[in-house]
Parts: structure tokens; C-alpha cells; sequence
């Protein structure tokens, strides 16, 4: 670590002044919660397991926290900020505080969840503090548009981290547990307290790391895999044969198609793995 990493990163003073200077108030409506706690952005880059040849994207960078901790550790950054003050800001952020890095940082002013290309070489790894309000949606969406992404540390809501990183038979294992292992193996990688936060939630945060795996061997798309995950969920204390009753055209094909799978039309979604719903997305009738 450089003998400037203090004065580099930023203290709550300095994020409250930033503010303050901005005219930024964060806002409930974005999910707006920045951290102001520079062990907890040194925490979260070590978890994050990135390396110096890393091309690092990061959503909803904020007043900047995170973003300087990162471009000292990796290749590059580029952030990916919707709200039009802190966008217009950041730059200028990593050019008082990092002169030496700035030509390694871009901005990219935009929604997340519109995004379809990024400038510069394919990000490696996605690190972010999303906002709570979006971040299934945002992660997933990062995930599939950008392949090259093998490497993801996430600090989202407690309860949506165990959601994520649910095992099936698990309580909170749903939609967003099996759509995630279609892309990674997802673990729980610690847990954040409220105090780091200004404003400080009144909700826990957790660190979710997600490492890319293959996707399922299938020869449904995802899309098919998907729409499956979806339809066993929607009704959550039914069994699968009449979950799917809908996707399969009627209960007798959902028996059909899921004991063509090799899974009991009595369980339910919560036991299931994403292999077996890709099993189940394979035998859909085709007349549906």
C-alpha cells in the first residue's frame, strides 16, 4: 500500500464536505447509502480478490468511496453512475485524489440495468456496492451481458445476500438463488454493519462473492431455463405439478415434463438445483 493510502481514500469528513458541496442529499428512492468507513472499503477490496491486472467494473460508485480504493488495486475502473450530480462529479474526485491513476478510470453515465457495452477492455471482475432497491436485477443483468466477468463482490441488503446465496431446501432459496448459480457459485463473504453507511440503513448489509462457473449443460436457452424458474416460484407453497400447470399447458403435461426430468411433480421449487430446472425447461412440450 502506497504511504499517501490514507489522504487518498475517502473519511466521513470528507464525504460529508463532498456532499455538502454537491448539494447531494442521498436519496431513499436510489437506494443511496455511501460508506464512509475507509477499513470498510480496504475490507471490501482484499474480499473482492481482485488483482492488479484486473479490469474492474463498478455500479452505483457514488461520491467515490470505493472507486479510488479500487483504482489503486487493479488495472482500471470503469463506473457506471446514474445520478447526473455524482456522475458530473467523480471524475474530478479521482483527479484531486488520484492525479497518477486518473487515465485509468472511466465514467460511463448511464442505468445499469440499460447497459449493453462498456468502453475500453472487457471488464474482469465486478465489484459494487449496489443499491438495495436493484440489485438482483442489476447483478443479473451484469452478469449476463458481460461474460468476461469471472470474478464478482457485491455488498447488497443481509436479507437479499442470503437470498442469494441460499441452497436449495434453504428457507430463502428462490428465484434469485437459482438464477445466480446459473452463473457462478454464490457464497456469503461477511457482513457489514449499519454504522459505515451515511446515511446509516436501518437494515444490516452483507458481502456476496459470486465466481463464474459454466452455465448447466442443456439444450434449453436460458431464456426456456429461466421462464421455468420463474413459473415454480410465482406460487411458492405449490407443489410443481401445478406451479408449472401454466408453462406446461396443464397439469398432466407439468407431470409429464417433470417426470421426463427426473423430479418429483410433488416437490416444490425451493428443493430443486438450476440443473434439474434446466432438465425440466428441456422437456416442454412443444405444442405449449
Amino acid at each position: 500500500m502506497s504511504s499517501t493510502h490514507s489522504d487518498v481514500l475517502l473519511g466521513p469528513a470528507d464525504i460529508r464536505e463532498l456532499a455538502a458541496r454537491l448539494g447531494v442529499r442521498p436519496t431513499k428512492q436510489r437506494g443511496q447509502n455511501f460508506v464512509i468507513d475507509a477499513n470498510t472499503v480496504r475490507r471490501i477490496i482484499r474480499t473482492a480478490d481482485v488483482r492488479p491486472d484486473d479490469v474492474v467494473v463498478e455500479v452505483g460508485p457514488g461520491l467515490g468511496s470505493l472507486t479510488l480504493a479500487l483504482l489503486e488495486a487493479v488495472d482500471r475502473v470503469t463506473a457506471v453512475e446514474i445520478d447526473d450530480v455524482l456522475a458530473a462529479a467523480l471524475p474530478a474526485t479521482v483527479q484531486a485524489r488520484l492525479p497518477g491513476r486518473a487515465d485509468r478510470f472511466a465514467l460511463v453515465h448511464s442505468d445499469a440495468l440499460r447497459i449493453t457495452e462498456l468502453p475500453g477492455p472487457a471488464p474482469t471482475a465486478l465489484v459494487a456496492n449496489l443499491p438495495y432497491n436493484v440489485a438482483v436485477p442489476v447483478l443479473l443483468h451484469m452478469l449476463d451481458r458481460f461474460p468476461t466477468i469471472e470474478r464478482t463482490l457485491v455488498m447488497v441488503q443481509a436479507e437479499v445476500a442470503d437470498r442469494l446465496a441460499a441452497a436449495p431446501g434453504s428457507k430463502v432459496y428462490g428465484v434469485p438463488s437459482v438464477k445466480a448459480a446459473w452463473y457462478a457459485d454464490v457464497r456469503r463473504a461477511g457482513a457489514i454493519g449499519r454504522n459505515v453507511f451515511w446515511p446509516a440503513p436501518n437494515v444490516d448489509s452483507g458481502l456476496v462473492s459470486l465466481v463464474r462457473r459454466p452455465a448447466p449443460r442443456t439444450t434449453a436457452t436460458k431464456e426456456q431455463v429461466f421462464a421455468v424458474i420463474d413459473a415454480a416460484f410465482a406460487q411458492r407453497r405449490k407443489t410443481l405439478r401445478a406451479a408449472l400447470a401454466g408453462w406446461a399447458g396443464s397439469a398432466v403435461a407439468a407431470e409429464a415434463a417433470l417426470t421426463s426430468a427426473g423430479v418429483s411433480p410433488q416437490a416444490r421449487g425451493e428443493a430443486l438445483t438450476v440443473e434439474q430446472f434446466a432438465a425440466i425447461a428441456e422437456q416442454r412440450p412443444t405444442t405449449a
